[in-house]
């Protein structure tokens, strides 16, 4: 009876390490994806940012005049904060434009819910490079908008302002990430407890007030996660700058580009990219307490 009883007891336990070995199983091989795919390659980024360039893959002796030429130089961080800045502007226009495209397919959908989300990944089917050249057809001297004010006589000449500009780097930026916005804020408004709208319609709230105190702060993580999701990598971007973007235009992503290119210069290139990494860092970081002293609290 007592080796019956022994048994049983340990039963759970195998069970237990069963469960234990399979999930040890199943996350080792994202987690060794993620070691060498992510922090092998940041790694190196690191060690070329502390070397020398003399001509070689890794660079010759150790040094730290990479990282004081790029934290000193003016230039640079001037570059910097014109790209947060931009990153910035396209954060704000792209979660602006996308929470009520999200709103309204969580909330006035119905049946067209699944053909109106296709209808917004659509765009994904297409290269990047073509929706980018798209808008510089859009915004060019002679194109699609310069056209239309002449032909409708609002101005009588074409207009310069529209291409080659920040303005156009922040409106291609936004078209190109609105997706990416869309979907998080759509999750989080899909989990709207609709309990909650109805007793508040029964006490007498009104639609505004109900967005302002419900609605609006329930999807608040997912507005979170559509600002970060756009703002990261639009810092770094550089295809869009340097093809609807001027001189005003330039970010740290086509720096660090050409550091890696023509300039050759891969242990600077690294010591940029490890700069902008960590002011990311430090935003998104910013961004996470400021959420949660005054956001959603989770």
């Amino acid at each position: 009876m007592s080796v019956s009883v022994d048994s049983a007891s340990a039963l759970p336990a195998a069970s237990e390490r069963q469960r234990r070995l399979f999930g040890i199983g199943m996350r080792a091989p994202g987690a060794l994806a993620t070691s060498v795919l992510v922090l092998f390659a940041l790694g190196v980024v690191l060690f070329l940012g502390f070397r020398t360039n003399d001509g070689s893959l890794l660079g010759g002796a150790f040094t730290l005049d990479n990282f004081k030429t790029a934290l000193t130089d003016p230039l640079y961080a001037t570059v910097i904060l014109r790209s947060l800045a931009i990153a910035g502007f396209v954060t704000l226009a792209t979660v602006v434009t996308a929470y009520p495209v999200a709103y309204y397919l969580a909330f006035h959908a119905g049946k067209h819910r699944g053909l109106l989300l296709f209808v917004v990944t659509l765009p994904f089917w297409t290269s990047y490079l073509l929706r980018v050249f798209a808008w510089k057809v859009v915004l060019a001297f002679n194109g699609v908008l310069n056209s239309a004010l002449l032909v409708t006589g609002i101005t009588s000449e074409p207009i310069l302002a529209f291409l080659n500009t920040p303005a156009a780097v922040v409106v291609t930026l936004a078209h190109a990430y609105a997706a990416f916005a869309i979907l998080p804020i759509y999750v989080a408004l899909e989990n709207v407890p609709r309990s909650l709208i109805e007793a508040a319609e029964d006490l007498g709230a009104r639609p505004t007030s109900i967005f302002r105190r419900i609605i609006l702060p329930i999807s608040m993580p997912g507005v979170m996660a559509a600002a970060l999701v756009v703002f990261v990598p639009t810092v770094g971007d550089y295809v869009t700058p340097a093809l609807v973007g001027g001189p005003n235009s330039t970010m740290i992503g086509s720096m660090i580009q050409a550091q890696f290119g023509k300039a050759n210069d891969w242990p600077f290139g690294a010591a940029l990219s490890v700069i902008v990494m960590l002011v990311i860092l430090a935003v998104v970081a910013i961004a996470r307490v400021a959420d949660k002293r005054f956001g959603s609290k989770t």
